[in-house]
């Protein structure tokens, strides 16, 4: 049975065992809504034979049974829930604030991030803490959410050299991306803050404190501030 897919969206092999679902080219809120309609309609009815799901900003990368199944099976079990999409009612997103000591030792790169846009270290605070963002998926590190919806004025580059520890907590930018590391790790992004909000907790039913989907607030908090809220 044929089935009527969108237009953006096309299939690529990407190994003996994964399948590659492109959702275009672009990245939109748009295209984030069709790849989590698509997760929201696979976790509803699984597909025998997937194993893992891992989506991109564009694309989901299916993990399959490759010693049951080939790719042209797997693509004709899953072409039938893309075809689909429109049916599936997104629910309002959460907003989560995640509060942030700007500068000084908890944000290192404040002031060169300023520098390279020509701003003021406040201008770089208000900017990035007024934006709501959208959390396109989660990666890299558990917990790590890739957020959508950063300033233009605030697109910079990477560093050159990374950084063998990053605190957890710390929120970056990088290139026209922006993220809260959620555990102490490696890491390239150039540092303007850090919350004391423990975005990842194994102990808990919900380990990450941010999941796909979800709207996110940066809120500013002095020193001091950052201060109680550990010490609670």
């Amino acid at each position: 049975m044929q089935h009527s897919l969108p237009t953006n969206i096309r299939f690529l092999a990407a190994s003996d065992q994964s399948l590659l679902i492109q959702f275009g080219e672009t990245i939109s809120l748009e295209t984030h809504h069709q790849i989590v309609r698509f997760l929201k309609l696979i976790g509803s009815s699984p597909v025998d034979g997937v194993k893992n799901l891992h989506p991109a900003y564009c694309s989901v990368l299916v993990k399959f049974e490759a010693l049951k199944f080939d790719h042209a099976e797997i693509e004709s079990k899953l072409a039938p829930y893309l075809a689909r999409l429109q049916e599936v009612k997104l629910p309002d997103p959460r907003l989560r604030e995640i509060p942030v000591c700007y500068g000084d030792e908890q944000g290192p790169d404040l002031e060169e991030v300023a520098s390279i846009h020509n701003l003021k270290a406040q201008e770089v605070i208000h900017l990035h803490s007024s934006a709501t963002y959208t959390v396109y998926f989660l990666g890299f590190v558990p917990g790590f959410a890739y957020l959508g919806g950063l300033p233009e004025q605030l697109a910079t580059p990477r560093l050159e050299t990374p950084r063998k520890r990053v605190p957890a907590g710390s929120v970056a930018v990088g290139g026209s991306q922006t993220g809260v590391y959620p555990v102490s790790t490696p890491g390239g992004w150039r540092l303007i803050g850090r919350t004391p909000r423990k975005m990842l907790d194994p102990q808990s039913q919900q380990m990450s404190f941010l999941e796909t989907g979800d709207q996110v607030r940066f809120v500013p908090i002095s020193q001091k501030e950052f201060d109680e809220w550990e010490r609670r």
